[in-house]
Formats: structure tokens, C-alpha cells, sequence
């Protein structure tokens, strides 16, 4: 994408999880790396909201955190704004430090994610302290009742304890903290699945609010399609570390190509859909320290054939398809064999 503030380039991320070293070589076993990402190239554009889906285990709070810089990338290059994060060199680290001022995380639990010893007023002023620390107390005082009071809070809150307020209020708490160094990038890991439908409602209300009066870019993490399909204008489908689908949001709940999002879509309970024959999403997600061969999905996947089982699917645009369009990775869509499929069994 020509305007993209967020780019991955083969991002993968591994995590050694061997026995201790004396256990491996008593019982003569190797290494164990376990490869949470898995090659994730994609591209965010500025002011767009990014949905990020998949079963839990698929590798979406990993990528999250190394979009931010909690973890490294074991290989690949992040860039954010044009600067890559985690690159070396000579003002690399000066670089990369203004960099992630412009880039902030919400997180799933408004409660675990909040310092219940500090007052809300000393929670959402800590990343400008941070970052910024020669900001007099006066001008932080006044953004942090500027930002209570923009996310539906009273300023006068600032004096109170995380466990005073609700879970929709202290998810608004966490949103000013991530608001305070006035980022152009959040990325929200499932920012309402803890909370009522009601308070999920405001909650996301705000946060397109606050997206379309400053301008902000999401990459937007749940599990729930709905909400995906409430906030969303693009929608990635994540299954075992690598993104297998990503399309527009409507081309994508209208007519989803890979074999895994038909699946995901159809597990969906829809009254309209009453007697309509579904796929089932059969098995579990493959252990991930002995990924499948080939197509991770093929032990799950009806479509399947010796292909899938040996070769590794590469994302590619959808046939017609502009640069940055819809992609999918998948052998029996480039085959045309899903779609063949298909049709025998509505006929």
C-alpha cells in the first residue's frame, strides 16, 4: 500500500522452549523452537482499521507484540512511519525511540493491565513521563484531565483506584493512558472481550469516535466477527502463525476464499442460515512445536490433496487484484478446485 504507516516484511518470531540443557542431553533430545509467527508480510495504511482474527493460539497477541516492540522479530524487518524497529546502526535507537512514541497498546484485560496501587491520574500519565520527561507537571496534569474527560471520564477521577470503576470504565482508563503520548498507531488486543455487550457497544463507539477526530490507525485483534465486522475495513485471518486470507471487509464476510475463513464465518450462529448446509471446523489447531508439513491447515481442510500436504502456500492477490487487495495462501483456491467443489455439492 503507497500510504502504509505500518509495514511487515517476513516478520517470525520463535521462542526456544527447550528442556534445561542437562535434561536435553541425558535424554539426547534437540532443541524445541516453537515459531509463534511464522513469515507475516502486510501492510497497515494510515487512518484504516485492521481486523486480525483466528483461534487462540494462532500467533495474533505474538505479532502484536512485536509490532510494538515488546519482542524482537526473530527475522524480518517491522517499519513503522519508515523507520524499522529493532534495526541497528548508528541513531538507530534515538530513531526507533520517537518512533514507538507514535505507537501505543490497549490490552485485553482493563484490569490486569492497570497498576491497582497507582491512582488513574499517575496511570495515565506514565508514558509521558516516560518518554517525555522533561514535560513540566502542570501541562501533564492538564492532558491527563483533557484525556479523562475525552474518553467520557471526570477529570476529578483521576484521584481514584482502578478497582473503583467499572470494567467498561477502567477499558476507557486504559484507552487516555494509550491516548496520552497522542500516538498515530494503537493496537488493540481484544479490547472488549471482557466486557458486557452493552459496554462492548460504547467502548468500540469511542474508539471510532476518537479514530475519525484524530486520525488514528488500528490494527484491531478478537475473536469476535461481529465486532470485527463492526470496526474493521480490512480483515486478516491468522491460522498458525501465518496470515492465510486478507481482504476488504465486505468481500471478505461476503465471499470468503480460504477454506479456513469459510469455516470460521460458518460457525457464526445466524438465524438466516437455518437449514442451510455448514462446514464444521473439524480437529484442533496442530500442535505448533511439529507444525504439518506443507498447508498447516490440510489436516483440517475437506479441500485437501497431495499438494497441500508437501508444499507451503504462498499469500497471492486474488486473480485481478490490485497490489494490496484481497490475497489469499491457499493451493485449491489458485487451483480452483474449492470453488469446483462447490458447486458439485449445491447441485
Amino acid at each position: 500500500m503507497s500510504d502504509a504507516l505500518v509495514t511487515l516484511e517476513d516478520v517470525v518470531r520463535t521462542f526456544d522452549v527447550s528442556p534445561p540443557w542437562l535434561d536435553r542431553v541425558l535424554e539426547r533430545q534437540p532443541r524445541a523452537l516453537l515459531r509463534a509467527v511464522d513469515g507475516v508480510t502486510l501492510s497497515i495504511a494510515r487512518g484504516e482499521t485492521l481486523g486480525l482474527v483466528g483461534e487462540s493460539g494462532c500467533g495474533k497477541s505474538t505479532l502484536a507484540r512485536v509490532i510494538v516492540g515488546l519482542y524482537a522479530p526473530t527475522e524480518g524487518r517491522v517499519i513503522f512511519d519508515g523507520v524499522v524497529i529493532g534495526g541497528d546502526g548508528a541513531g538507530a535507537a534515538a530513531a526507533q525511540r520517537a518512533a514507538r512514541r507514535g505507537m501505543q497498546m490497549i490490552f485485553q484485560d482493563p484490569y490486569a493491565s492497570l497498576n491497582p496501587r497507582w491512582r488513574v491520574a499517575d496511570i495515565v500519565a506514565e508514558p509521558v513521563r516516560a518518554l517525555a520527561p522533561d514535560t513540566p507537571r502542570e501541562a501533564i496534569d492538564a492532558r491527563v484531565a483533557a484525556l479523562l474527560a475525552q474518553v467520557g471520564l471526570a477529570p476529578a477521577d483521576g484521584v481514584k483506584y482502578p478497582h473503583q470503576f467499572s470494567g467498561g470504565q477502567r477499558q476507557r482508563i486504559s484507552i487516555a493512558r494509550a491516548l496520552s503520548t497522542q500516538p498515530r498507531f494503537l493496537i488493540c488486543d481484544e479490547p472488549t472481550s471482557a466486557l458486557d455487550v452493552s459496554v462492548q457497544a460504547q467502548v468500540l463507539n469511542l474508539m471510532r469516535d476518537l479514530q475519525q477526530r484524530m486520525g488514528l490507525t488500528y490494527l484491531f485483534i478478537s475473536h469476535n466477527l461481529a465486532v470485527v465486522h463492526h470496526i474493521a475495513d480490512r480483515v486478516g485471518v491468522m491460522y498458525l502463525g501465518r496470515i492465510v486470507e486478507i481482504a476488504p471487509k465486505q468481500r471478505l464476510f461476503a465471499r470468503p476464499r480460504h477454506p479456513y475463513t469459510r469455516m470460521l464465518l460458518d460457525a457464526v450462529p445466524d438465524l438466516a442460515m437455518t437449514g442451510v448446509s455448514r462446514v464444521a471446523v473439524a480437529g484442533d489447531v496442530p500442535n505448533p512445536l511439529a507444525p504439518p508439513p506443507g498447508c498447516t491447515f490440510h489436516p483440517r481442510c475437506p479441500w485437501a490433496n497431495d499438494r497441500c500436504r508437501h508444499e507451503v502456500p504462498l499469500l497471492m492477490p486474488l486473480a485481478g487484484e490490485r497490489p494490496g487487495g484481497a490475497a489469499v495462501a491457499c493451493h485449491a483456491v489458485e487451483e480452483g478446485r474449492l470453488d469446483g467443489a462447490r458447486a458439485a455439492s449445491a447441485t
